[in-house]
């Protein structure tokens, strides 16, 4: 009797889900990308969400959850108003439900699994994983609470295994979401509650992707992987949930070329029998496959490359990559879309952003104050594009209290507020430290939020000495960091070079062109420089490339300009926010900017 029940049940649970997935799609939006009709329930982000640390075993929970909406003091929603689909922002197009979370609200999801295949064996223990959630996050599991989590855009992971009920077939989830957007100072980039301009429509809940995963009693928490070109050599770090030792081989095009044994907990030296050097010419990615006497084993990779400020031949001080001079140009990236705002609608959407600069002939981009999924830098990694990783700054303006450009004086905050700065600023550096594309920190960006930042930038480098720091990027720069960054619309512009950091354009451009069928509103349009079609949009770009070289000449040694894509209002991009006009001549300057690289070399 109990089979034929549970047979039952299973049978109508899954009736329920293929009903609702059917019925499914997404809210109306004002511009779709190529990819908005791919999306699915059945295929929500299906990719392993982290390259750098692979497992075979894993259950991908994307897809429809159920949602509710209540006061943020409720302690359970009443009931559930629809579906969700995960890991789209509530806000967005492609989560179906497009709605706004107000600061008062609480956002709460539900879903249930069957430990099926999930179902830890004797000894193992089942890890929930969630790529992002913004803000905090509160995780259930069968009614017992598992954890919370404060910040937007790290990953956590929790231990699931106590609260797990073997005798049931259904094991439920429930996250409640709290995101006050910008009524708080946590740090949250371009989201604000009204969006218009420059500043964008907020996100809130889950929105990078959930899964579980089986693991044995001793598993492989975390590892740390730091290049040492000189010595040809990786330095592997093994953090483990129990003492142990493991075993690591890394491969090259599919040749062993080095293996190593150490204690989990205790950095080891991994010898290379080969070096290839990773660049944006060449993204040379080593692999990895690190197991531990348990039996636990992940799959990664790495990239051997080092970056430094020097001098090149004319005593100019530029970016080194590799020991050689490096200029570095780029865009300034957004990262929003119009149809899953902070998460693109597939993986080859991501793909395709970075495979276009690349055609573009650019070699770095800025990551401006958002912090992409593992798979956005995994493409950075495999294609070849330098990164400049900005911090979500914790505000969008400087506040009334904040002293006036070229005080010699930082603002003060409130502790709580400082402190969930550095404690997302320390996240984010711990969390993509292993990522050879990232070449640079950029800890504030012009006024917002900029405090203590002398501090700031030698924790930074503190945390990270192997990479550029950026000391801030625009605003007021206070003597201390690798690069002196100035902004200047429609530019070009620079410091002059002073004997050890070096002068870069952190922000120029902004040129805007409206495309009539491709913008997100057809009212209050914005840019820095509006040109009403596209041969004098290409004009004004090359001549301020033209302006660039003689500054590159000077000593500048690196240029961002805004931006990839239009965004919402915003109309300064390269291609319109649907990615589906390319404004600009592509071989054209390619030509242009591989003409600036060559040149610095």
């Amino acid at each position: 009797m109990t089979a034929r029940r549970f047979c039952y049940t299973s049978a109508l649970l899954l009736v329920v889900h293929l009903t609702r997935a059917a019925d499914w799609r997404p809210a109306d939006l004002p511009l779709s990308t190529q990819w908005t009709s791919q999306v699915s329930p059945a295929n929500s982000h299906p990719e392993y969400p982290r390259p750098q640390m692979v497992r075979a075993a894993w259950t991908n929970l994307n897809g429809l959850w159920d949602y509710a909406i209540a006061p943020k003091d409720t302690p359970h929603p009443a009931k559930f108003e629809g579906s969700i689909l995960v890991p789209f922002p509530i806000e967005s197009g492609l989560s179906g439900v497009k709605r706004a979370l107000a600061p008062n609200e609480c956002l709460w999801y539900r879903r249930t699994f069957e430990l099926g295949k999930t179902r830890p064996l004797p000894g193992e223990r089942l890890l929930l994983h969630f790529g992002a959630v913004d803000w905090r996050a509160d995780v259930f599991v069968n009614g017992t609470h598992i954890g919370q989590h404060e910040g937007g855009y790290d990953p956590f992971t929790f231990d699931i295994t106590p609260a797990l009920k073997p005798d049931v077939p259904q094991q439920e989830i429930v996250v409640a979401v709290l995101d006050p957007t910008d009524t708080s100072l946590h740090p949250r980039g371009k989201q604000v509650l009204n969006p218009k301009g420059i500043w964008y429509t907020a996100v809130s809940g889950i929105w990078q992707t959930v899964w579980l995963e089986p693991v044995p009693e001793s598993y492989i928490d975390e590892i740390s992987l730091k290049p040492d070109v000189d010595g040809h050599k990786l330095s592997v770090l093994v953090q483990a949930s129990t003492k142990g030792t493991f075993n690591a081989t890394a491969s090259l095009n599919g040749q062993v070329v080095g293996r190593i044994s150490g204690e989990t907990g205790i950095a080891s030296a991994l010898p290379l029998d080969a070096l290839q050097l990773w660049s944006p010419d060449t993204p040379v990615l080593y692999g990895l496959t690190i197991t531990l006497n348990s039996g636990d084993s992940i799959t990664s990779y790495f990239g051997m490359r080092k970056v430094a400020i020097a001098k090149d031949a004319a005593g100019y001080a530029r970016i080194f990559l590799n020991d050689k001079p490096q200029f570095l140009i780029g865009p300034l990236d957004q990262g929003w879309w119009p149809d899953g705002l902070y998460t693109a609608p597939t993986d080859d959407a991501i793909r395709f952003d970075i495979q276009t600069l690349k055609d573009l002939g650019f070699n770095m981009l800025r990551k401006h104050v958002k912090v992409e999924p593992a798979r956005y830098y995994y493409w950075c990694d495999k294609l070849g594009l330098a990164v400049w990783q900005d911090m979500p700054s914790a505000m969008t303006e400087a506040p009334a209290t904040h002293v006036k450009k070229g005080s010699a004086e930082d603002a003060a905050f409130p502790a709580e507020d400082t402190q969930n700065f550095d404690r997302e600023l320390k996240a984010m550096i711990h969390n993509l430290a292993n990522t050879p594309s990232i070449i640079a920190w950029v800890p504030f960006n012009e006024g917002w939020g900029e405090h203590q930042t002398n501090e700031i930038l030698k924790l930074v480098k503190s945390l990270d000495p192997s990479r550029l720091i950026d000391g801030p990027s625009g605003w007021e720069d206070r003597g201390f960091g690798d690069m002196k960054d100035m902004h200047s619309y429609p530019g070009p512009a620079m410091f002059p070079v002073t004997p050890d950091r070096a002068s870069v354009l952190g922000e120029f451009g902004g040129l805007a062109n409206p495309v009539a069928g491709h913008l997100w509103t057809d009212r209050h349009n914005w840019g820095y420089r509006t040109y009403q079609d596209q041969p004098a949009l290409q004009s004004a770009y090359e001549n301020l490339i033209a302006a660039l070289g003689v500054l590159v000449k000077q000593g500048l040694a690196a240029a961002v300009y805004t931006q990839t894509s239009d965004v919402e209002s915003e109309i300064n991009g390269l291609m319109t926010y649907d990615r589906r006009v390319l404004k600009v001549d592509a071989p054209k300057l390619a030509t242009l900017h591989r003409a600036l690289t060559a040149a610095a070399k």
